[in-house]
């Protein structure tokens, strides 16, 4: 929804109020990919979301065994792509317990560095988007430093670093906060989104990207793209904080 003239008491057509927001949406908003209208609705513009499946949690040294990318706009599912990607290490039995792809299943698949420029053009010209979205942005900048890409702002929104992720488990820690669980498969189940095939990427990434569009429809959530970075940072800090205080 985008803010107009008659917006200057602050609120978007939906009555809610966004304490700080409204008189930056017509600004340079930070976390905003410069090729799209902070202005415009994001549901209507591309978002494309990612999902990787992993030898491991850290980045650092885990590797991508596979990749799923799904992209919608307007509500709609407009293009879906997977890989199975050879880690080149053994993939160790706990991680092939949460996703069942083996050694076997990647020993002819591509490595990272092969599939790259498919990935690439998959993720260009689309906000990027992932639930949980700084472990696979992190598995994503990893596996493009190693394939010897230099991250820069020539590259698609997903990577560079000053572009903020869509992220839906920001929002369902939010909107379902009374739920003890927000994985994706409950928190899709509640939404009546359907993941039959859990913990492989294309699937996830499908479930996550339609767990989104649904929250879009929530008239607590911005509907314009800059309006829902900025509030989504700030569930995200009170969050985290609400995390480190709950720690103590």
């Amino acid at each position: 929804m985008s803010a107009t003239p008659d917006d200057a008491c602050g609120c978007f057509p939906s009555g809610r109020h966004w304490p700080g927001i409204a008189h930056l949406i017509g600004s340079n908003i930070q976390g905003v990919a410069q090729e799209f209208d902070a202005q415009a609705p994001w549901a209507d513009l591309p978002v494309a979301l990612l999902d990787v499946e992993t030898t491991g949690r850290d980045s650092g040294v885990d590797r991508i065994v596979e990749l799923g990318i799904v992209i919608a706009r307007g509500g709609a599912i407009i293009d879906r792509r997977g890989w199975l990607v050879n880690p080149e290490r053994p993939i160790p039995a706990e991680a092939t317990a949460v996703h069942r792809i083996t050694d076997a299943d990647v020993a002819e698949a591509p490595t990272f560095a092969k599939v790259f420029p498919e990935v690439l053009a998959m993720l260009s010209g689309a906000i990027p988007a992932a639930y949980n979205a700084d472990f696979d942005r992190g598995f994503l900048l990893a596996e493009t430093l190693r394939a010897g890409v230099v991250i820069g702002p020539s590259l698609a929104p997903a990577l560079r670093r000053e572009v903020d992720w869509l992220d839906p488990l920001v929002w369902a820690r939010e909107l379902q906060a009374s739920e003890k669980s927000r994985t994706l498969g409950e928190v899709a189940r509640r939404l009546g989104v359907e993941l039959a095939n859990a913990h492989r990427a294309t699937d996830d990434a499908e479930a996550a990207l339609r767990v989104l569009m649904a929250f879009g429809k929530d008239d607590r959530v911005p509907r314009t793209y800059g309006a829902f970075v900025i509030e989504q940072k700030r569930l995200s800090r009170a969050q985290a904080d609400a995390r480190a205080r709950w720690r103590r």
